[in-house]
């Protein structure tokens, strides 16, 4: 059962066994995958991040300084034997890519990381668009994850996602952004700021 109010949808996590790894890359996706980390603690879940390039951005900066001081590891490297990561973990969050994927794919560390991610066990949850898709066309040698969650709306790949967990995280997209790009966002029942589709 999900956990109420959900800052962020990890309803097939048990709690007796919280542990998380975000999977941070260098632009916008990173910093929401250290913002979710960030959540994720808050809520008595275990996260560990990895983020091997750091954004320079003042405000990737803050995010980063904020999960230190909340004492979330970082790991200095990810181990390239996929079962030391089945192993430890309940699940990871791709934050690595997202929908600038055409800005930084093919270049290290990102390269590395998706190749070990796509031979995983346990479940990946993506943030906005999975790492290694094309944010229009799909999963051309991306990794598969389990759980997709669309930031502000849906983009047109989640046509073809066939994981088991679809959510929006949307809420307070501006009603002039919704008219602009002909949204329709769902309802969303009580606080919740999330979705499922």
């Amino acid at each position: 059962t999900p956990v109420s109010p959900q800052a962020f949808p990890l309803p097939s996590l048990p709690r007796k066994q919280p542990t998380v790894l975000v999977v941070c890359g260098p632009a916008q996706n990173g910093a929401i995958g250290l913002v979710c980390a960030r959540h994720l603690r808050s809520f008595d879940y275990e996260p560990t991040i990895f983020y091997p390039k750091r954004s320079p951005d003042p405000l990737y900066r803050d995010f980063t300084t904020q999960c230190e001081k909340m004492d979330i590891p970082f790991l200095s490297y990810l181990p390239t034997e996929v079962q030391l990561i089945n192993d430890a973990y309940n699940a990871v969050v791709d934050a690595v890519l997202g929908a600038e994927a055409e800005v930084t794919e093919g270049t290290e560390p990102c390269e590395a990381i998706l190749a070990t991610l796509k031979h995983i066990r346990i479940p990946i949850v993506s943030l906005d668009v999975p790492s290694g898709w094309s944010s229009e066309s799909g999963a051309a040698g991306g990794i598969s994850p389990a759980v997709l969650v669309s930031l502000a709306a849906p983009k047109e790949c989640a046509r073809r996602f066939l994981g088991r967990q679809h959510f929006v995280a949307g809420r307070f997209l501006p009603y002039d952004v919704q008219r602009k790009f002909e949204l329709n966002p769902p309802e969303y029942p009580g606080t919740e700021c999330v979705v499922a589709l």
